[in-house]
């Protein structure tokens, strides 16, 4: 096994130390973060940093990385507090990465890349047509992180919008199914294989696996 230690680490070529971190924490869900300024001018970005924070209220994380460059997202979220999360599929992930390159503010990488916006009554902000799996957020709380200076966006669940493919008769969501990828460190692209459903697990009880409907099989 190849030992690194904190040393060796800090001493890595940056590129090449940012590419080993950004592997460790293994699969990432990937992500098309949907927002649009004061101005009405849309925008699109590559998100991996999102994770689920609670169901009630329902809310979800997502890290923004420091904001010494420009970061579209992050100012339009403060702008306008609505943002769309949208799962990427193999059909559009090269898309979804190319929407990670730094393009000006008053340009739409919804055009640059080739994905359409799609808009629902009362929503700010625009969801990807393509996607399969997407739902809008409202701020709820944003925190500067004083040890790197990322910034963490909490949002809460308003709307979800689905492919009815994936949803389950106990609330599932097959991901699978609308084939939702997943990214290994910054550049890497995966599609998954499901092992099986688990029951919920408690002391001295036998774990039984679910059909994807959640039922005992």
């Amino acid at each position: 096994m190849k030992h690194l230690t904190a040393i060796d680490i800090v001493q890595m070529e940056q590129r090449n130390r940012a590419r080993l971190i950004n592997s460790l924490s293994g699969f990432k869900s990937a992500n098309l973060i949907g927002s649009r300024d004061a101005h009405g001018c849309s925008n699109l970005s590559m998100v991996s940093s999102v994770f689920h924070l609670g169901a009630n209220p329902a809310l979800i994380g997502m890290i923004i990385r420091p904001d010494g460059v420009p970061r579209d997202t992050l100012s339009n979220i403060k702008q306008t507090e609505s943002y769309t999360i949208n799962h990427v599929t193999s059909e559009i992930y090269r898309k979804a990465h190319q929407a990670s390159a730094r393009y000006d503010a008053n340009v739409s990488e919804f055009t640059e890349v080739g994905l359409t916006e799609e808009y629902v009554e009362g929503i700010i902000a625009p969801f990807v047509m393509e996607s399969k799996l997407k739902f809008s957020l409202e701020v709820r709380e944003m925190t500067q992180l004083m040890i790197n200076n990322t910034t963490l966006v909490v949002g809460e669940i308003k709307h979800v919008i689905v492919d009815p493919l994936g949803i389950k008769s106990d609330g599932y969501i097959d991901i699978e199914a609308l084939d939702t990828i997943t990214v290994s460190g910054l550049d890497s692209y995966h599609q998954t294989k499901r092992l099986t459903r688990l029951s919920y697990a408690k002391p001295n009880k036998h774990l039984e696996k679910l059909s994807l409907n959640g039922a005992p099989k």
